[in-house]
C-alpha cells in the first residue's frame, strides 16, 4: 500500500466502530486508483465479506451473490434469492445482534443498483431505525467508480441521504506522490512521466509490469513501448475509460469534446468552434463530462463569470492530442516510433506545457510555504486580464488570493509557467505589467508587495537569478524546487 494512510486509518475506525447499530460507508473515486486493493485488505485484515458486482442482469447478480454470501458463511448450498429484498435481509443478518462488528462491502455497486434500481431503498429500510433492534452491527461499505451515480447516492431527496456516516473519495496521487510511486528521482523525467499518465496507481504496476523509463533518453522509448504499442493495456485505456462509464452514450460528442479541450480550446465558444457546434449544444455534454470527473471546470480568477475547461485525466490529453489523430497508423505495430518522432512539438505544446502549468497550480495550493507567496493562501486559480491600452488580454498562469488584515480578499501573488523556456528579465517584465494593470483595475485589491512567481522546467538566466536574491517578491521555481521545495 503506497500513501493510502488517511483512507487507511478512515476505514479501519469505520470498521472498528464499537456501535451495537449497523452503520453505512460510502468509497468512491475514479478507477485504477485502488479503492478495490483497499476494501479486499479490509476485508480480509477483519474477516468480513467482500462481494465485486459485475455488469450483469437481476437473476445473475442474484445468483452470483447468494454463491459468494454462502461461501462466506461457509453454508454447503448457495443462497437462492427470488428478490433483492431477501438478499438484502440476509446480508444484513452477518453480524448478529449485540455481537462483533462484520465489515460487508458492495463492491461496484453501480452495476447492481442499475438493474435494480430499487436496491438503494431497500438498503435505507435495512438501515433506518425500524431495523435496529433486529439488526447487528454490519459496518456496510459501497463502493463505485462511477463518480456521477456515486455523488448522487447521498445527495438531495436519494434514499441514503443522511444514513451514510462515511464518505470517502480515494483520489488520484499528485505529481509528488506520484513520482515516489514510480521510484523516479529525476525531477524532469517525473514530470514527463506525470503528464503521459498522471497519478493513477495502476498504470505504474499493472499496466506496465513496473516497467519504469531508466533515464531522461529512455523517456521516448518508453512511451513507445508502453504507450503506443498496439499490444500494451495502455494503447486503448483512454478509450476505454469512456466506455465505462454508464452516463457516456454518445461517445463521439464526448471524444470530440476531450479532443477540442486537449488542442487548446477551454472555453465553451472555443469547443463549439472546434466542433462546430453551437454554443448552447454542448451544455449538457460538459456537464456530464464534469459530473464523471473527466474534466475540470475552472472559474476565472478575474471573471467569475468566465470558465477554463481542463482534461482531468493526463492519459486522456495525450490521447486525443497526439495519439488519436494519429490512430491510423499507431493501430499498425512497429509504427509507434515514427508516430513519437513527428510528434514532439505537439508533445511540448499540447500536452507537457499546458500539464507543467497545471503542476505549478498544484505546488502552490499545496506545498509553497506563506514566505513564499506572500501570506496564508485562499483561492488559487489563472485568468486573463485586460489591457485596454494595447487592446489585448494577458494569459496568466497562477493568481493567488488571501485574505488582509480586515478579511477582505487580495492578490498574493501572480505567475508565469514556461516548461521549455529558459526565463530571463522579459519574462519578469510581463508579469511587472500584469501588476501594474492589475492595481488600476478596479474590484482587485492587491498586497502590498505581490509576489512575482517564475516556474521553470528549463532553468532561468544569471540575470534572473541576481534580481530574485536581491528582491524577495521575486521567486524563481525550477523543477527541483517544485519537487522538493516550498
Amino acid at each position: 500500500m503506497f500513501d493510502r494512510d488517511f483512507e487507511w486509518s478512515e476505514l479501519v475506525r469505520f470498521a472498528s466502530y464499537p456501535g451495537p447499530e449497523a452503520t453505512l460507508g460510502v468509497v468512491s473515486g475514479r478507477r485504477r486508483q485502488g479503492k478495490t486493493f483497499l476494501l479486499d485488505a479490509l476485508c480480509r485484515a477483519t474477516g468480513g465479506f467482500f462481494f465485486a458486482a459485475s455488469e450483469a442482469t437481476e437473476t445473475e447478480s442474484l445468483r452470483q451473490f447468494g454463491a459468494a454470501l454462502a461461501r462466506f458463511e461457509q453454508r454447503p448450498v448457495p443462497y437462492r434469492f427470488a428478490h433483492w429484498e431477501e438478499a438484502v435481509e440476509a446480508l444484513m443478518a452477518v453480524a448478529a445482534p449485540g455481537g462483533p462488528p462484520v465489515v460487508v462491502v458492495l463492491d461496484e455497486f453501480p452495476f447492481l443498483a442499475r438493474t435494480s434500481p430499487e436496491l438503494p431503498s431497500l438498503l435505507q429500510r435495512a438501515l433506518g431505525p425500524q431495523a435496529r433492534r433486529e439488526v447487528g452491527p454490519v459496518r456496510l461499505l459501497l463502493c463505485g467508480s462511477a463518480l456521477s451515480f456515486m455523488g448522487a447516492l447521498l445527495a438531495g431527496t436519494a434514499p441514503l441521504r443522511g444514513r451514510a456516516s462515511l464518505e470517502l473519495i480515494v483520489p488520484t496521487l499528485d505529481f509528488r506522490l506520484a513520482a515516489g510511486f514510480w521510484g523516479i528521482e529525476d525531477p524532469r523525467l517525473a514530470l514527463l512521466v506525470n503528464s503521459v499518465l498522471g497519478g493513477t496507481p495502476a498504470y505504474g504496476r499493472e499496466f506496465v509490469l513496473g516497467d519504469a523509463p531508466a533515464d531522461l533518453d529512455d523517456f521516448g522509448p518508453w512511451v513507445v513501448r508502453n504507450v503506443l504499442n498496439p499490444g500494451r493495456p495502455l494503447f486503448r485505456e483512454a478509450r476505454f475509460l469512456l466506455a465505462e462509464e454508464p452516463d457516456l452514450r454518445d461517445t463521439a460528442l464526448y471524444h470530440g469534446v476531450l479532443a477540442a479541450i486537449a488542442q487548446g480550446n477551454h472555453t465553451r465558444g472555443g469547443i463549439a468552434g472546434f466542433l462546430g457546434r453551437k454554443s448552447t449544444d454542448l451544455g449538457h455534454a460538459l456537464t456530464v463530462l464534469e459530473d464523471t470527473g473527466m474534466i475540470l471546470r475552472e472559474p476565472d480568477a478575474f471573471h467569475r463569470k468566465r470558465s477554463a475547461y481542463r482534461v482531468a485525466e493526463p492519459i486522456l490529453t495525450f490521447y486525443h492530442a497526439l495519439m488519436r489523430p494519429e490512430w491510423s497508423d499507431l493501430e499498425r505495430p512497429g509504427q509507434g516510433t515514427a508516430v513519437w518522432e513527428r510528434s514532439g512539438t505537439t508533445f511540448r505544446s499540447k500536452v507537457v506545457g499546458p500539464h507543467f502549468e497545471q503542476v505549478c497550480r498544484t505546488w502552490a495550493r499545496w506545498y509553497a510555504g506563506p514566505e513564499t507567496l506572500g501570506g496564508l493562501r485562499g483561492r488559487i486559480g489563472s485568468g486573463t486580464v485586460p489591457d485596454p491600452a494595447a487592446r489585448t488580454g494577458h494569459e496568466l498562469d497562477l493568481a493567488v488570493f488571501g485574505r488582509d488584515d480586515q478579511g477582505r480578499e487580495s492578490l498574493l501573488a501572480i505567475g508565469e509557467a514556461k516548461w521549455n523556456d529558459v526565463m530571463g528579465r522579459a519574462h519578469l517584465r510581463r508579469l511587472e505589467h500584469i501588476r501594474d494593470l492589475l492595481r488600476a483595475r478596479e474590484g482587485v485589491t492587491l498586497a502590498e508587495r505581490p509576489r512575482l512567481l517564475c516556474f521553470s522546467g528549463a532553468g532561468f538566466t544569471d540575470e534572473l537569478r541576481a534580481l530574485a536574491e536581491k528582491d524577495p517578491a521575486v521567486q524563481l521555481v525550477g523543477l527541483d524546487r517544485l519537487y522538493a521545495g516550498t
